[in-house]
């Protein structure tokens, strides 16, 4: 049995799977693999999600498939209606439109508060140390840093000014990912912390 993850970019697609996992071979029994479909971007994530989920959840593809994960992050997207401007908000109207946009029972859609970055920031020890001394305190609850400046742009900041390079989404995030453990961010990012239990409650149900 598996999760099919539907995500925008090739830092989820290298990242993530094998945190889902450990987090999954924590909570259950039985051993649930993840797949991982990639998209370029939200723009064609948002175009294209309907096809790749009844592609990859219907028929004989589907047979062993739980459920499809799709992950947006919640900065980037601009498809947001006009008014529609707070982070609970956006986050309800994006679930809402994808999931009806897909229509299909078992996929579940999620968002990032405000990108997959906040969740490496609940691990602070992980990050070199220079950068580490100089995050903000608002990074004590990393689903606060916000539109304004996002992790991954806050992140990018202070690696350029503490270490004078970039911080590289995919090869940095993927060695922080691999260190960040599961739990400790869903302590840290409420957001998370749905995403991660839903999983764990609909291995078991399949299960059952």
């Amino acid at each position: 049995m598996k999760f099919v993850l539907f995500v925008e970019g090739y830092t989820e697609k290298k990242a993530l799977p094998e945190f889902f996992r450990r987090w999954l071979d924590s909570q259950l029994e039985q051993r649930v693999g993840v797949k991982v479909v990639r998209f370029d971007g939200w723009q064609d994530y948002v175009k294209e999600i309907a096809k790749k989920v009844a592609l990859n959840l219907s028929g004989k593809a589907g047979v062993d498939v739980i459920a499809g994960i799709g992950l947006l992050d919640l900065y980037g997207p601009t498809f947001y209606p006009n008014g529609v401007a707070l982070a609970a908000d956006r986050y309800a109207w994006a679930k809402r439109h994808i999931e009806r946009t897909v229509n299909h029972s078992r996929f579940r859609q999620y968002l990032a508060i405000h990108d997959v970055e906040a969740w490496l920031l609940a691990e602070p020890d992980n990050l070199p140390p220079a950068v580490k001394s100089a995050l903000p305190g608002g990074c004590m609850q990393p689903e606060t840093v916000n539109f304004y400046e996002p992790p991954a742009y806050l992140l990018d900041r202070l690696y350029r000014q503490r270490l004078g390079r970039p911080y590289r989404k995919v090869t940095d995030g993927a060695e922080l990912f691999a260190a960040l453990p599961p739990n400790v961010a869903r302590t840290k990012c409420p957001s998370l912390q749905t995403l991660l239990d839903e999983m764990v409650s609909l291995a078991r149900a399949s299960a059952g």
